[in-house]
């Protein structure tokens, strides 16, 4: 669907974001599903909840946390399974760290290429007739 001149096509309307993935060596890497993830066991102290907050299964989320947990020297997420009453997630201090750590590199990243991502998105074809 395009849109009309009251209404701006949404994903024209957003402003453009950077999308940070950082590959360490040919074991790990750490991007935004990850970071993400994270965060929302974090907000929801349980690996299935954050996976249904982020509409990922609970093998998939659960997949991705001992990934994380086995790429870093520290576990980022500790979780003990539940009873009647379901498991339990938190993020550890060093999860805490490699959080802020990558928000921080996000941020950073972004302000030194502001000019960067307004030049390409200056150069984007105009998609507003929904082409």
């Amino acid at each position: 669907m395009g849109s009309t001149k009251d209404q701006p096509d949404t994903a024209m309307a957003a402003p453009p974001n950077l999308r940070l993935r950082i590959v360490f060596g040919t074991n790990a890497m750490l991007g935004p599903g990850k970071v993400d993830l994270l965060q929302a066991i974090h907000d929801t102290g349980s690996i299935a909840a954050a996976g249904r907050v982020m509409g990922m299964s609970y093998k998939r989320a659960w997949m991705l946390v001992e990934a994380m947990n086995a790429a870093f020297r520290d576990p980022l997420v500790a979780s003990a399974r539940g009873g009647a009453r379901g498991g339990s997630a938190v993020v550890t201090p060093a999860g805490q760290a490699v959080l802020h750590q990558y928000r921080a590199l996000e941020e950073i990243t972004a302000q030194a290429g502001r000019a960067q991502i307004a030049a390409l998105a200056a150069m984007l074809r105009d998609m507003s007739d929904g082409k």
